[in-house]
């Protein structure tokens, strides 16, 4: 390691003058991904109680959806809601459509994480609630989803983890979030590794400190055990 240069690699100072101007688009990341990530939290709790219906007509579409969704690419859908759309008259922001993309994608993930949690519940507080006249979508709110949930926290903390990181993707269809800020600061200063070892680090304590929302929040949840 004699004489390696690592102020070649990580310029101290052009990181600390850039770094507000990358922050700038912090808000733009976390937007993104917490629209996302509730569109993808009603989506797939429906999803998740289709998937596990007695009913083809329900199981079956929503086998078909999250299967698509798994098997193909997020950025493909961020092409096609901002790109295609507007060709049959439907346009959307920038803004919009990456949450709209990452709703839908991280749906299907979140659909068979709410369905093993579901299923994780003993069927005896099922037959319990419905010998006590309780209704199903009563049940469901006050015995069964409290105890899913607090299984469900840490995968989907993943996803929200995931998503979070995939916005940097949401670049490509021009929303100002953390990555396509950083693109323009390299393009200007020409230093593309002190600037993506900056964001790096910008994204890190983000998901540290989404990792410690989640044991807050699974010791939230752990009474219902």
């Amino acid at each position: 390691m004699n004489g390696f240069d690592f102020g070649g690699i990580f310029d101290v100072k052009l990181a600390l003058e850039s770094l507000p101007f990358v922050l700038g688009g912090l808000p733009a990341t976390i937007g993104v991904a917490l629209a996302g990530m509730a569109i993808g939290m009603i989506l797939g709790l429906f999803l998740a109680l289709a998937r596990s219906s007695d009913r083809i007509i329900l199981r079956w579409p929503s086998r078909v959806y999250i299967s698509f969704m798994r098997g193909t690419p997020i950025l493909v859908f961020l092409f096609i809601l901002y790109f295609g759309l507007p060709y049959i008259g439907l346009e959307l922001t920038a803004f919009v459509a990456a949450s709209v993309g990452f709703g839908l994608n991280s749906a299907a993930y979140i659909a068979e994480i709410n369905r093993s949690s579901l299923n994780s519940v003993d069927i005896g507080q099922w037959e319990t609630a419905k010998s006590l006249n309780i209704g199903y979508w009563k049940t469901l709110q006050i015995i069964i989803l409290p105890q899913a949930t607090r299984i469900a926290i840490p995968p989907l903390t993943n996803v929200f983890m995931d998503i979070v990181k995939a916005t940097s993707l949401a670049a490509v269809i021009t929303v100002p979030e953390l990555f396509q800020r950083t693109q323009i600061v390299v393009g200007r200063e020409f230093d593309a590794m002190t600037l993506y070892i900056l964001v790096a680090l910008i994204y890190w304590p983000v998901c540290v400190l989404i990792s410690f929302m989640q044991d807050r929040l699974e010791a939230r949840f752990s009474r219902f055990l």
